[in-house]
């Protein structure tokens, strides 16, 4: 006995001591009432210092697995009956296939994250378009927490509000009035990101009676597509143009639809996967039309601020003017930091009220500690020279792929005007699961594009290349690899 005890690094010694005493314990190695080696015996025995085992030795009598008698050392107490050995009942067995639901199961089909390539050490992926941590400011992000906890740290600490933290609520109803959102009637919500805002405004206009209506652009985050498949929407796609969604082709289906749509989800800059960022004639045409079919829209603010040329155009909720119609969601998850689960819902002040006591009855509300250090952050004007800093950096990274792509890849055509990423559409020859196979053979993987669109059969000749996370080398190598594949497989179809 005592000789399977391994130490690891990452752990205080006495808490590993005593979790390994209290296994033994547990598993019945250890009786009642029988005698623990003395504090010396067992630091020879586990290789620890003496006094690490009379802390272990403190810690197991505290939780009431071990007593002390004064002069004969310690002993194993009794097992109370929660505390007996699984395998001495009839083991519970539940077939959980059988017994989840529609919605598990769809959630567990529509995961691809399960499913995609895994990158194997050395690989070039173009999969991510997460910020690259080698820019985040650590200094200021720990200062910011510092000052923060100093404040007001013990009520950080405690729970907080379903609604969010008020200063943060305060800063960022600021922040979208100063992108020309008039917040007459309108309210906000803080939630855990984007996916957590989306799907609860999702939950909460779900129709009760019958499945859902919505409309999108196509392609479009896949995320959001889920989601909506998850909440019984069934979706109408869009097709995209140069400028944004085809108002004619929106227009027609609008008019075909008899009974109307549910809503309306839409991204207007920066639009994932395609980069494109939606004209303002385009806006002014879209708001016009969900104005005249008594549409909502939810807007998702994705990569606004990493505009790399001209000005930001305004956001569909600021276009809207006074009007409610207009759900913003926003997060600076692919700016700041998105280890930080920080997004918000700007809407009409009677939705936003119905979706705080949804999110306090789903979660009770987003970290506190979180939702401090961003506001601190911001407070301490970091925000402003950070994405300056960052816009320069995946400014240069995103012409070095243009690059890359006009060179090596002359037969794509390539869209994107910002953000992290470029969308590549190929000739309809190429089969681009079949271009991610062989190029995975050669270290190189990236995102086949009927990953972004509702139909199967759709988009197969498209890709999205993530940059933000791959090096200035291997941003031309991985292309250049992508480029000769693709070129074999267009004189492979070219000669059958």
């Amino acid at each position: 006995m005592f000789q399977d005890f391994k130490l690891v690094d990452d752990r205080p010694v006495a808490i590993q001591v005593k979790e390994y005493v209290k296994r033994l314990i547990i598993k019945g190695a250890l009786q009642a009432d029988q005698k623990l080696p003395s504090t010396r015996e067992m630091s020879s025995l586990l290789r620890v210092s003496r006094n690490t085992v009379i802390t272990a030795y403190e810690g197991l009598e505290d939780d009431g697995y071990t007593y002390a008698i004064p002069g004969k050392g310690s002993f194993v107490a009794a097992m109370t009956k929660e505390h007996e050995r699984a395998d001495s009942l009839d083991s519970l067995q539940i077939d959980w296939k059988e017994r989840m639901n529609e919605y598990a199961l769809l959630a567990e089909e529509l995961d691809l994250m399960k499913k995609g390539i895994r990158a194997k050490k050395g690989t070039i992926s173009f999969t991510s378009i997460a910020p690259d941590e080698q820019l985040f400011d650590l200094g200021d992000v720990k200062r910011a927490f510092l000052d923060r906890m100093a404040i007001e740290g013990q009520v950080l600490l405690n729970y907080g509000y379903a609604k969010g933290y008020k200063p943060l609520i305060d800063y960022l109803m600021h922040y979208m009035e100063n992108k020309g959102v008039d917040l007459c009637g309108k309210d906000m919500l803080i939630t855990s990101g984007f996916t957590e805002g989306f799907d609860i405004v999702l939950a909460a206009l779900r129709p009760s009676a019958r499945r859902g209506t919505a409309i999108c652009e196509i392609p479009t985050h896949p995320t959001a597509i889920n989601n909506l498949k998850l909440q019984g929407f069934e979706i109408t796609g869009i097709p995209m143009e140069a400028d944004g969604i085809s108002i004619d082709h929106l227009e027609k289906v609008l008019q075909k639809q008899t009974n109307g749509f549910d809503l309306a989800y839409l991204t207007p800059s920066y639009h994932n996967p395609t980069g494109i960022v939606m004209s303002p004639a385009k806006r002014s045409a879209v708001m016009r039309l969900m104005k005249r079919y008594q549409i909502p829209v939810i807007e998702d603010g994705f990569n606004e601020e990493l505009c790399y040329s001209g000005a930001h155009v305004a956001p569909l909720i600021a276009t809207a003017g006074h009007g409610n119609g207009v759900i913003y969601i926003g997060s600076f998850s692919k700016v700041l930091f998105p280890g930080l689960r920080v997004g918000w819902v700007l809407g009409d002040r009677t939705l936003i009220d119905a979706l705080e006591s949804i999110k306090r009855a789903r979660n009770i509300h987003t970290s506190t500690v979180d939702q401090s250090i961003l506001y601190q952050y911001l407070l301490n004007g970091k925000f402003d020279k950070y994405v300056k800093k960052v816009r320069a950096e995946y400014k240069r990274k995103y012409e070095l792929t243009k690059a890359c792509c006009d060179k090596h890849l002359p037969w794509a055509q390539l869209s994107g005007d910002g953000g992290l990423h470029v969308f590549l559409t190929f000739p309809k020859s190429i089969d681009t699961r079949q271009l991610l196979e062989g190029c995975s053979k050669q270290g190189v993987i990236f995102t086949p594009g009927d990953r972004f669109f509702i139909r199967e059969g759709e988009g197969t000749n498209t890709l999205r290349l993530g940059f933000s996370r791959v090096t200035d080398e291997n941003i031309e190598r991985g292309i250049q690899i992508i480029g000769r594949q693709a070129r074999h497989l267009l004189s492979v179809s070219k000669n059958t």
